[in-house]
């Protein structure tokens, strides 16, 4: 699934860009290409991540077997 590596990069991203010197203001100068490829790199993670965690929570549920007759809940009479 997902490697230790993997979660220990995305958890050391944030130190690696505290380091970029900013340029004429503060937090706007060009970025690194090293850096540039680990952020892209690291929301392609999240994103397959996200995009994993939505395909679990919407695959149908195995339902026990029905004897092949469809059940449908009605209202009471009385």
């Amino acid at each position: 699934m997902v490697l230790l590596g993997h979660i220990l990069f995305l958890l050391l991203l944030p130190v690696a860009a505290a380091q970029t010197t900013p340029g004429s203001c503060s937090g706007c100068g060009p970025l690194s290409l090293p850096l540039l490829a680990g952020l892209v790199a690291a929301d392609a993670v999240v994103s397959l991540l996200i995009v994993g965690a939505v395909f679990l929570c919407a695959r149908p549920r195995r339902s026990p077997a029905q004897d092949g007759k469809v059940y449908i809940n009605m209202p009471g009479r009385g």
